[in-house]
Formats: structure tokens, C-alpha cells, sequence
């Protein structure tokens, strides 16, 4: 243990790095692209109301959105003020214009603007919104700009974002979503005229992938929300880690371990969460040879952790590099920890077997 301990993070890597060979390698070269970020969504009905609660900071507390800071809510910024509800607003556009609507109608398209969280770091409020305003410049060049019910920047989430809501009236006064965003061809066409349109004011934006071009699923909000809560586990275990020595390594083991029963199951879950979404992996030959070497009841645990090398770019950088962060992590356990572990594991799981062997007598 004291020749661990003297040689510290180099003997824990290179014995964990026999399970995920190369992975911090490969993670402290994964380059930080800032990408300009444009989506779409549609709206036929009551999902309008939960829509402008939200965008409109309408509610106190938003349990299923953890990011909200509800105490910097007052500095969110408003570069079109809604004139009334959502709903009611677009039925009054609606009915002016002279269109029919059926109950499966869209009444409101709302546009998400945003960018990399690398794109606003070290920006002042002034500066964020400055890149907002020429975002929103760019679809008013597009939709008619007195459809535009409201465009709200939101500064009290992790991510300044936009929220642009319209309602989805041609040029001449019908109602038709479908031809204003478009099909597959004409989404693509939207962000490339969004990329041009972003680096003339921000040249250092790079044209990232749509979902209309690599064939993946919108990845939606909760999933960057798992990752959030991921990371701050990450962030807890890393400081276990941190406080490793000779002196409480066996007590240090037993907390480790306990992180490590939360830890790994939200690390598989959110690796079949990017899966889900279309983020491909790939396995190894080394990875595999060097897995089924280590000690079983590890194994059992680390499995669905494995399979993490990323076979393409993805939209959203910063959610491969977090990924990516989640594993690394793994390499810094010292070795006499994840043998403490397993050997845990192995007692455990002989236990529930002797039980469940006595219920069946």
C-alpha cells in the first residue's frame, strides 16, 4: 500500500486503465467545438399553456426542471414582451387572418436559440444577449415578425438559451407549420443559413450535424439534466478519491464503494440513454480481453460501462466529453479499493444466494 501511495494517481491509472485502455488519453484531446444551436418544435393545443408556464416563468417551483434558479429569474430578458396568453393570442392570429383550424391544427412553433456552454463563458449579460438579438434577427427575416409572440432569453439555467414562440401564418395569411419549417431537406437548409447567418458575428461557431441529417432523435432536455446530476456525482467521488492515504484507505474504501453502488447504474443508464439517441459506441478487442481478466464480481458491475469508445461527432460536444469525464473517473480508484469492492460484491451475492437457497428448502 505505501508504494501506492507514493506513486499516487500513476499506479491507480495504470491498473484501471487495464479496463478502459486509453480513455483518458483520449478524453484530455477531445477539443471543445462551439456550435450555434437552432430547434424546433410544434404545438397543436393545451401543451401551448404548459409551454408559455415555462418560458414565461409563470410557476414558483419547477420540480421536474432542477436548473431553474428561480432566484435569478428577474434576469431573464424579454426582446419580444408577449401582448397575452399564448393560446389566445394565436387564436386571435389565427381568426384575423381567416384561417380554419382543426383539432390537430399546430398553432405555435416554438424555436429554441442557443450555443456550446463554452460560447458564453466569461460573457457578460450584455454580451449574451448582443449574440441573442442577432439570433432572433435571423428568423424575423424568415416569419413575419407580428407573428412572433414572445422571445425570452433565459439566464437563470446553466445554459443562456432562447425561447422564440410564433405562430406559423405564411406570407400570405395561411396557417401552415409545414411549410414554413419544412421537411428533412428544408431543416437542413434552416441550419445552414443559420450557421452563415451566427459566424458573421461569430466566426469561431463551427456547422455541427442536425438531427434531419444524422437520422437521431431531438436529444431533449432531461437528458443533459441526467448528465448534470451525473457530473456532481462524479464531483463527489472525485473528492473521496482526493483524500485517499495509508492511513484511511480501508475506511475511505467502504465510502467509495457506496458511491460506486449509485454511480455505475446511473453511468449504464445514461450510456443507454445516448445510445437510445443514436451516440454510437464501439467495443475492442482489448477492451474485452482485459475486462474478463479482472475480477469477476467487478466485472458484473463494470460491464455496462465498457463500450465507450465514440464512433462519431456528436451535436453537442460537451455531452461526449462529460460522458467521457464519468468514466475517466474510474481509472483514479486505487487498486486496493476495487479489490475492497469486489470482494464486497462477492459477499453479498453469496449471501442473497444462501437465502434465497433457504427459501426454497
Amino acid at each position: 500500500m505505501a508504494a501506492y501511495i507514493r506513486t499516487g494517481q500513476r499506479y491507480a491509472g495504470t491498473y484501471v486503465r487495464s479496463i478502459f485502455p486509453k480513455h483518458a488519453q483520449e478524453v484530455s484531446f477531445i477539443s471543445q467545438p462551439m456550435y450555434a444551436i437552432l430547434r424546433f418544435a410544434k404545438y397543436k393545443g393545451p401543451e401551448i399553456g404548459r409551454i408559455e408556464a415555462h418560458n414565461e416563468r409563470a410557476k414558483e417551483r419547477y420540480a421536474s426542471n432542477p436548473d431553474v434558479d428561480t432566484s435569478r429569474s428577474h434576469l431573464n430578458v424579454h426582446l419580444v414582451k408577449p401582448r397575452g396568453h399564448y393560446r389566445a393570442e394565436a387564436e386571435r392570429q389565427i381568426a384575423q387572418a381567416g384561417c380554419r383550424t382543426r383539432s390537430d391544427s399546430v398553432r405555435l412553433v416554438e424555436t429554441l436559440m442557443t450555443g456550446s456552454p463554452e460560447l458564453f463563458r466569461g460573457k457578460t449579460p450584455q454580451e449574451i444577449c448582443a449574440y441573442f438579438r442577432h439570433a432572433l434577427d435571423f428568423l424575423t427575416q424568415r416569419q413575419r415578425p407580428e407573428t412572433i409572440l414572445s422571445a425570452v432569453i433565459h439566464l437563470d439555467e446553466k445554459t443562456p438559451h432562447m425561447h422564440v414562440t410564433f405562430v406559423p401564418l405564411t406570407a400570405d395569411n395561411r396557417l401552415s407549420a409545414k411549410e414554413i419549417i419544412g421537411n428533412r431537406k428544408q431543416l437542413i437548409q434552416w441550419q445552414d443559413d443559420f450557421y452563415r447567418h451566427m459566424t458573421r458575428q461569430y466566426p469561431q461557431l463551427e456547422r455541427g450535424e442536425s438531427a434531419a441529417e444524422t437520422g437521431r432523435d431531438h436529444i431533449p432536455p432531461r437528458v443533459f439534466k441526467q448528465m448534470a446530476r451525473l457530473n456532481k456525482q462524479k464531483e463527489r467521488l472525485e473528492a473521496l478519491l482526493d483524500g485517499v492515504n495509508l492511513l484511511n484507505y480501508k475506511a475511505r474504501a467502504q465510502q467509495i464503494g457506496e458511491a460506486l453502488d449509485r454511480y455505475l447504474p446511473d453511468v449504464a443508464k445514461m450510456r443507454a440513454q445516448l445510445k437510445r439517441y443514436n451516440i454510437a459506441f464501439t467495443d475492442t478487442m482489448a477492451e474485452n480481453q482485459a475486462l474478463k481478466a479482472e475480477n469477476a464480481q467487478l466485472n458484473a458491475r463494470l460491464e455496462q460501462t465498457r463500450q465507450r469508445s465514440f464512433a462519431k461527432q456528436l451535436e453537442d460536444a460537451k455531452l461526449r466529453k462529460d460522458y467521457a469525464a464519468a468514466l475517466g473517473v474510474l481509472e483514479r480508484i486505487p487498486r486496493e479499493v476495487l479489490d475492497t469492492y469486489a470482494g464486497r460484491e462477492a459477499r453479498e451475492s453469496a449471501r442473497s444466494g444462501t437465502g434465497k437457497n433457504h427459501q426454497e428448502r
